[in-house]
């Protein structure tokens, strides 16, 4: 009797709000599936970076083109035969459908974390744009995976 091999996905988004570990969690996960890397967060076009570090939480139009350019990202991953670990909140079912419509075949991580942990250790990050303010719109905008989506949650309270 011949077993069916576990592969790991070729294209993994580690989803979440803001300082969840997405991107501590994808770094990791990209070097153990020997994956490339991608930083959602660099892809914002500059006009939503300036929204968010203002402290207004970005639309469902505002994200569009950022979630597209993280599906391009991956589908051209995948296309070259290359694993791709991207790190992108995908906070709604229409966000998570639009990424699928680039590449059917994503596996998401949630790193599902409480609010008050949240705001923590986005208040305590150097240097990035985002600011705990808006942590509360993240939780607001959240619609965490169901079970018919191709999604492991993990709790990212723990070190």
């Amino acid at each position: 009797m011949q077993r069916d091999r576990v592969r790991p996905a070729p294209a993994v988004v580690v989803m979440g709000v803001a300082g969840c570990g997405k991107s501590a969690v994808g770094e990791a996960l990209a070097v153990v599936l020997g994956a490339i890397f991608v930083e959602g967060d660099r892809l914002h076009p500059p006009d939503n970076v300036a929204r968010m570090a203002r402290g207004e939480p970005l639309t469902d139009a505002l994200r569009e083109g950022w979630l597209d350019a993280i599906g391009r990202r991956i589908a051209g991953s995948v296309g070259d035969g290359q694993g791709v670990v991207a790190a992108c909140s995908a906070l709604k079912r229409s966000y998570r459908e639009r990424l699928r419509g680039f590449y059917q075949d994503i596996v998401f991580v949630y790193l599902e974390i409480d609010p008050a942990t949240a705001k923590q250790r986005v208040g305590s990050r150097q240097g990035h744009f985002m600011p705990a303010s808006l942590v509360d719109s993240q939780f607001a905008t959240l619609e965490a995976p169901a079970a018919d989506e191709n999604a492991l949650t993990l709790d990212a309270t723990r070190p």
